[in-house]
């Protein structure tokens, strides 16, 4: 029986895991059972607060529920940008659409007048863009005219406005 007894000590004394858990990993595993702890009492904590609120509404009692505050920021839509090159002798128009968040996205290139009729070609883009309303196309076209009277009256120069 003696040589039994050495031999399982001896055997307990050279035993080596053939799994070994590097440390990181090891902490990993308390950290998670911590956390499900934490969440348990959380929970429990939830539950005995919903099961008061329900014994004092059933009873009659008014319950103060805490009202919670949310600000939603409103959604900005696309817009339509005309942009215009002022030059001497030229003045180009092109459209972009400005997407909140996101930057510009061209819709046209530049139309350049008097050299082509740049008005008629930004009118022929905006019927051809279905999801351009009339009253936007109206709006636009209205501008660039403004814009082309103001280059015509200045003759070209900036600093006669």
């Amino acid at each position: 029986m003696m040589s039994s007894m050495s031999i399982q000590t001896s055997f307990t004394a050279s035993f080596k895991p053939a799994l070994t858990f590097p440390s990181h990993k090891v902490c990993a595993v308390r950290l998670k059972s911590r956390v499900r702890r934490a969440a348990v009492a959380s929970s429990s904590a939830a539950v005995a607060e919903d099961e008061e609120q329900f014994a004092a509404s059933a009873s009659g009692q008014a319950v103060a529920t805490p009202k919670l505050g949310v600000v939603v920021k409103p959604i900005e839509k696309p817009r339509l940008v005309l942009k215009f090159i002022w030059m001497e002798k030229n003045i180009g128009l092109a459209l972009d659409q400005k997407i909140p968040g996101h930057g510009t996205v061209p819709l046209s290139p530049y139309y350049f007048w008097p050299r082509k009729d740049a008005w008629e070609e930004l009118k022929v883009l905006l019927e051809s863009k279905p999801w351009i309303s009339q009253k936007q196309m109206i709006i636009l076209l209205n501008q660039a005219t403004d814009i082309i009277n103001l280059w015509q009256q200045s003759g070209g120069n900036l600093s006669q406005s």
